[in-house]
């Protein structure tokens, strides 16, 4: 009898782009690629910020480098893909919450501009560089739970990240054939400096708290692991899917 062998998630020798990497689950996502091996090109709007997350993972023994780069500025990204790169984790996103009564196209534009015009766009650089190259790779999309379901003030990002599901799915069919996979990551609300006004709302973490089984809310180590697999030959035969860390939220 010959055993099978567990596929590795190790990702030695891989370059990676990570946008939205300055902070919060982006820098995660970069860490955990950069402990598993990669070679992580950290991209985001803010140089300061994103020089200093680099030169922390530089510090703690991991190859990463800096690329201050808009992701709405589609010129400038459609440049950083010269070269293809093997793993592509898009975590750049904006959210502008409030009742769908006063949303303004100015804040409809900006949201949809960032979480689905740009996550378009990078998807179709990372794959035609792939394509080009005749190489495999993997495209990574940091959704949210609310690409499945509605919640209060949210209608414009849900609207935004339903239509990213729906890309992906697309995605994921024409880029089969090429060996070109692309999932989602949809992680329910995640302690990070940007939400802490939402859990400084005792109501709204109540809510948020009773809807998740586990009865905690999200940070970012959880989310670390799942970028791992979703970039990793652990997780070769999954595409156009949706990795779900919502804490059960969703199985209600």
């Amino acid at each position: 009898m010959t055993l099978p062998r567990t596929p590795s998630f190790r990702l030695d020798g891989q370059r990676a782009l990570v946008t939205g990497a300055s902070s919060g689950i982006g820098l995660a996502c970069a860490v955990a690629l950069a402990d598993a091996g990669a070679d992580v090109t950290c991209l985001a709007r803010r140089a300061a910020p994103l020089q200093d997350a680099v030169d922390q993972i530089r510090a703690a023994g991991g190859r990463a480098s800096a690329m201050a780069v808009d992701v709405t500025d589609l010129d400038a990204l459609k440049s950083t893909f010269a070269t293809p790169y093997d793993i592509v984790v898009n975590a750049a996103g904006l959210a502008r919450h409030g009742p769908a009564t006063d949303t303004t196209p100015a804040d409809f534009d900006a949201v949809l501009g960032v979480n689905l015009r740009a996550a378009y766009f990078l998807s179709q650089y990372a794959a035609r560089a792939l394509i080009a190259a005749g190489r495999p790779g993997t495209i990574i999309h940091v959704s949210s739970q609310m690409g499945h379901v509605g919640g209060p003030d949210r209608a414009t990002y849900c609207a935004s990240k339903h239509a990213v599901e729906g890309m992906v799915k697309a995605m994921a069919l024409e880029w089969g054939p090429a060996g070109i996979r692309i999932n989602t990551l949809c992680p329910t609300f995640i302690r990070t400096p940007l939400t802490e006004a939402t859990f400084a709302d005792a109501d709204r973490r109540t809510w948020i708290e009773d809807k998740i089984a586990l009865g905690r809310v999200g940070r970012v180590e959880d989310i670390m692991g799942a970028v791992v697999y979703l970039a990793s030959d652990a997780s070769a035969l999954v595409t156009g899917s949706a990795q779900m860390v919502d804490g059960g939220w969703t199985a209600a």
